[in-house]
């Protein structure tokens, strides 16, 4: 079995999800050495399942919605699962395009670590949550990892979100360090090796079109900002006001993008409807 680097995405992210399958492969001189797959959170109905259910999340309730930009998120835990929990893998977002061999971690010595990955930026990282946008995984010792069982749990107040996101139900001890440059969180320099274009208001493909994600509850310095934002998005649905998406301000990473995204409709890989 070849090691393998799953994305996850939905049928809004799919285009960012098809131009990052394809970095991956076009910066690798190793690109028969592994595999790349798409994982379409359509594919797995029992998160269609829980449309309209309210699950935990930092604390507090939110609604399950399967049209959110981001509703492919929690695929990220099931890369060791669909590969028999046997194996290497990595999951990325579709948001994230590799400007260099993605082989260096896949052949990587993981030092008897289940898991490599970067902390968070901020306040959470210094409190221990991690980055599950890139994670390298030794999927042998990830049979605890049974997705659905603990999606469910979300919706039964057994499990948080937020928690389960930052990888605070993993041992600390099992968790291996990733350098920045292989998470790069909209920062693109002579070092970096994967490119995370994180701020979902600019990312590239979807500048002009409405917003289409429900934000965090909780804005820094801004005292009672999360039971304000609940309470607008009971009175006025989970997107009034957010606006449109805007064009990214560093020109270089969107130059990059459309690069690969032009390469990608050459090839026939994304055509103009598909945008």
């Amino acid at each position: 079995m070849k090691p393998c680097v799953f994305i996850q995405t939905n049928h809004k992210q799919i285009a960012g999800a098809i131009v990052a399958e394809y970095a991956l492969k076009r910066f690798s001189p190793n690109a028969d050495k592994f595999d790349v797959k798409i994982m379409h959170v359509k594919d797995y109905p029992f998160f269609a399942a829980k449309e309209g259910k309210p699950y935990l999340r930092e604390g507090h309730h939110r609604i399950w919605r399967n049209d959110d930009l981001q509703s492919f998120t929690l695929t990220r835990f099931m890369p060791p699962e669909l590969m028999g929990y046997e194996g290497r893998s990595i999951q990325i977002d579709p948001d994230i395009f590799a400007v260099a061999d993605i082989w260096e971690l896949l052949d990587r010595d993981m030092k008897g670590k289940a898991l490599l990955a970067r902390p968070l930026r901020g306040k959470k990282g210094a409190a221990g949550y991690m980055a599950s946008s890139v994670v390298v995984m030794d999927n042998a010792k990830l049979k605890h990892w049974q997705v659905e069982k603990q999606f469910n749990e979300m919706f039964e107040d057994k499990r948080d979100y937020g928690e389960w996101m930052g990888l605070k139900y993993e041992d600390p001890a099992t968790i291996g360090p990733l350098e920045e440059e292989w998470n790069d969180l909209d920062r693109l320099t002579c070092k970096t090796k994967m490119l995370h274009t994180t701020l979902r208001r600019t990312q590239p493909w979807k500048t002009g079109l409405p917003v289409d994600h429900v934000p965090r509850d909780n804005k820094p310095g801004i005292p009672l900002s999360g039971p304000i934002l609940r309470l607008k998005r009971k009175i006025f649905g989970d997107y009034a006001f957010l606006g449109k998406y805007r064009q990214h301000p560093d020109i270089r990473q969107e130059q990059l993008f459309f690069a690969l995204l032009g390469e990608c409709m050459d090839e026939g890989l994304i055509t103009d409807q598909m945008l």
